[in-house]
């Protein structure tokens, strides 16, 4: 077993590559042992290649499938071979956006029972041993209810696998050394926001002009890390085009891509929720610069 090990948790196919391509393919070259897990399929994503229309959840429902291909297809891109749906592929259903009828799904994750699906993170907690775990913050990110679940499952996944009397049927206790939730400070956001108007595009952010005005972005002081993936920018690049179905190549993010600099779209920020912080790298914000900074990995 490698020394360094990291498991990110997401809530969909292309949510892993959006926040932590970067992260994951540059821990992926330096030798460490990257887990993704992904919560649902993301059958109720919005399908952008007009061909595969059909493949919506109002008629053939087929795009969970689809969306499997996509994400080995971005995982291939990273690096990173050890992926895993929560529970097995399928078990959890995409449950949309909040208050939309696919909330009420039998199989929506939203209403997952919170107990089973902690259990089934809790398996791969102890199986794979992280010293790193990264997932999203209470909200979600955004507010989105997959989001939220998989936070939910996460860190309830964090506590339970270190308790020796939990489900000792699912393996050895764990204690993780660090958890991140991804983020990004209102000055980087603030930064998108600026490039896209410059642009002429005001639709990307909702039409705001100030990073106060989106629900997530987050106050700089707030931010522990910060993971300087540039050297892996074309990476994260080919991980985003495999997931055509909800990323648009020649659109927004990929224009903002343009307007920043490809390689600043892969410097990703965290906020430690867990363990302690290790020593600042040799930037002038005084962020960690590694994630397993202070775990022994």
């Amino acid at each position: 077993m490698t020394d360094r090990r990291m498991l990110l948790v997401h809530a969909h196919p292309d949510d892993e590559t959006i926040n932590n391509g970067a992260t994951m393919a540059r821990y992926v070259a330096e030798g460490a042992q990257v887990t993704l897990l992904t919560c649902t399929l993301g059958e109720e994503g919005e399908i952008l290649v007009p061909e595969l229309a059909q493949l919506a959840a109002g008629q053939a429902d087929q795009l969970g499938g689809y969306r499997i291909w996509e994400l080995r297809a971005a995982m291939e891109a990273l690096g990173v071979s050890d992926l895993r749906f929560l529970g097995g592929a399928g078990r959890y259903r995409d449950s949309g956006m909040m208050g939309v009828p696919a909330n009420e799904h039998p199989r929506a994750f939203w209403n997952a029972d919170l107990d089973e699906a902690v259990a089934h993170a809790v398996a791969v907690v102890r199986e794979v041993r992280p010293q790193v775990v990264v997932t999203y913050d209470e909200n979600g990110g955004y507010g989105h209810p997959d989001h939220i679940q998989a936070h939910r499952v996460a860190m309830g996944a964090v506590a339970a696998a270190a308790d020796p009397a939990y489900r000792p049927d699912l393996g050895e206790a764990w204690t993780t050394a660090k958890v991140y939730w991804s983020c990004v400070p209102r000055s980087v956001l603030q930064q998108g926001i600026d490039a896209m108007a410059a642009a002429g595009d005001t639709t990307f952010f909702e039409g705001a002009t100030s990073a106060d005005d989106l629900p997530f972005g987050v106050p700089d002081e707030e931010v522990a890390a910060v993971v300087d993936g540039r050297a892996f920018a074309g990476r994260k690049d080919a991980a985003m085009r495999a997931h055509p179905t909800q990323i648009l190549v020649d659109g927004p993010f990929f224009a903002l891509s343009n307007n920043l600099g490809l390689e600043v779209m892969a410097v990703e920020y965290y906020r430690l929720v867990q363990g302690e912080r290790g020593p600042a790298g040799p930037g002038p914000d005084s962020l960690e610069d590694d994630l397993f900074a202070g775990t022994g990995g």
